[in-house]
């Protein structure tokens, strides 16, 4: 006889979070997409890009915003990867995952001119992941003045 252990919700949530970071660092946006739910949300707090007509915002869904954002990322760092340090999950679906990206520079970002330099940055990624193990909700902060620092880039007005 043979029994088949049955996973947690928190460790549903946590299996589908790693697999998002396992995609991101195989940078694979469209398989990132697939662990989310058709109308995800997404927030990358600190990220806005200045224009001469307007502010724009990580702020929106992850088929929309999110995906393009992490193509422009990908494309920016083609050597873009991820060190997933902790994750924690609750038997609501929330789940905190403290991970390090970093890469380097060979094309602009936005308004960052290529300098060609490398960056390491710690970053705090809250999720939601529903009752189908698909995530609906990512929140994602980092310190965007260490980040251009390390990227050698000064914004001067």
């Amino acid at each position: 006889m043979t029994t088949t252990a049955v996973m947690s919700r928190a460790e549903r949530a946590t299996r589908t979070v790693t697999e998002f970071f396992d995609a991101y660092r195989a940078r694979e946006v469209e398989r990132m997409v697939e662990c989310c739910t058709p109308n995800a949300d997404f927030r990358y707090v600190p990220f806005e890009v200045w224009t001469r007509q307007r502010v724009i915002h990580g702020d929106g869904k992850v088929c929309t915003v999110g995906k393009a954002i992490w193509v422009s990322l990908i494309d920016s760092f083609p050597d873009l990867t991820n060190e997933v340090l902790s994750i924690h999950s609750d038997e609501d679906g929330n789940v905190a995952a403290e991970v390090t990206i970093g890469g380097t520079q060979s094309k602009d970002f936005g308004v960052i001119a290529c300098g060609g330099g490398h960056y390491d940055l710690p970053h705090l990624f809250l999720f939601h992941v529903d009752s189908d193990d698909l995530i609906d909700d990512i929140v994602c902060y980092w310190d965007n003045v260490d980040w251009k620092t390390q990227l050698d880039w000064l914004e001067v007005d």
